[in-house]
């Protein structure tokens, strides 16, 4: 089974409402700062309490975007920035 047919994933994200605010904080990212720190410091979620924690889902629980996005990463990877109605995510996919 290939990672992209998963049935179930675990995943966090960080929500912005600019499309540059979630630029920065790729880059911030790619510097080597912490996921979960940068979800509290930063993330318009609820979730942001627990480092943008949003647990375990299944296909058909996220608005279709967010989903093809989260589902498409590898465990462990990070995505490029995802717009939905709720604005811009960066999703890291857990398990």
């Amino acid at each position: 089974m290939t990672l992209q047919f998963a049935k179930k994933i675990k995943a966090s994200h960080i929500l912005v409402n600019h499309e540059y605010e979630a630029q920065d904080i790729l880059k911030k990212l790619e510097r080597g700062e912490s996921f979960e720190k940068l979800a509290k410091d930063f993330s318009l979620c609820p979730s942001s309490a627990e480092g943008g924690l949003l647990g375990e889902f299944s296909r058909g629980k996220m608005v279709p975007s967010f989903e093809k996005a989260a589902f498409a990463l590898e465990v462990g990877e990070i995505s490029k920035i995802t717009r939905t109605q709720f604005g811009f995510h960066i999703i890291k996919r857990l398990e």
